[in-house]
């Protein structure tokens, strides 16, 4: 009843710690937890006042999500379009190609699904599969990747010409931290689905898959559609500051009326630059 009464009469966050100090309960980490979701929330409040932008002004948007499994791409896309309309938004996750797809020119399914005017879409992996994946798993031959590779940044220039602004975001995480998430997802039925044998198979393909991610950098890196690196050892710290990277690019009516901060951490998420140590070593 006693300590009933003491709550009733807590009025900030400072008088709720000094309580919990003094009857030996450690608050720090729901209150940790409770920062981020408030400071979230007023991140993608920042983004529905610039979607509605993109949707006024007929922009095309889209933001492209690729790293290593586990890295924490698909929560930061649950993240950032939890509140959008979809009518100005929408993913992209497409499955294996079908035969017919097999046979069309590789870029022609993301042709596709590109934004349409006044919208924004996030891309759950993208073309660069070539570039990465496909050939670590022997999904593609070496004639397919040499193809794809001398393709894609003249593909990507003329998206650029063409006005569609494209955000390549690249989700780096640590062999060790990524051995810690697929082992909670073999340990928990409602995460198991997220694991499968490809996810194995890349941490035996590590180093194999770290040799042709900086060989995409090297080759695909340009002034006019350059790779972002985020740390996403924290995923809650990779989501806001993906967040505010996005919002930093674009200046739409608003912007700021939140009062979060909208300024990005440099030391989680940073251009990539041809001198910079490997970072996921």
């Amino acid at each position: 009843m006693f300590l009933a009464e003491q709550l009733v009469g807590i009025k900030t966050r400072k008088q709720l710690v000094e309580l919990a100090k003094e009857i030996g309960v450690d608050v720090k980490k729901p209150l940790k937890r409770a920062k981020y979701e408030e400071e979230l929330l007023l991140l993608q409040t920042e983004l529905a006042l610039l979607t509605e932008y993109i949707a006024k002004k007929k922009l095309r948007v889209a933001v492209l999500f690729e790293g290593r499994d586990a890295a924490g791409k698909g929560g930061s896309i649950k993240r950032f379009v939890e509140h959008l309309n979809p009518n100005a938004s929408g993913v992209v996750a497409l499955s294996k190609p079908t035969e017919i797809e097999k046979g069309q020119w590789y870029f022609q399914r993301y042709i596709e699904v590109l934004p349409n005017p006044g919208q924004i879409k996030f891309f759950d992996r993208s073309w660069y599969n070539r570039a990465v994946v496909e050939p670590v798993m022997g999904f593609c031959n070496d004639k397919q990747y040499e193809i794809f590779m001398r393709q894609v940044t003249n593909f990507e220039h003329m998206l650029y010409e063409d006005g569609i602004t494209v955000i390549k975001f690249w989700f780096d995480i640590t062999r060790e931290e990524q051995q810690k998430r697929f082992d909670a997802r073999k340990g928990n039925p409602l995460k198991e689905w997220k694991f499968s044998p490809v996810d194995l198979k890349g941490q035996e393909l590590w180093d194999h898959f770290t040799d042709y991610k900086e060989a995409m950098f090297l080759e695909t890196h340009t002034s006019f559609s350059p790779w972002v690196i985020v740390d996403t050892n924290n995923k809650e710290e990779a989501r806001l500051e993906s967040l505010r990277y996005v919002l930093s690019r674009f200046k739409y009516p608003g912007k700021g009326k939140t009062k979060v901060s909208l300024k990005f951490d440099p030391n989680v998420v940073f251009k990539y630059y041809r001198k910079n140590e490997k970072f996921d070593l």
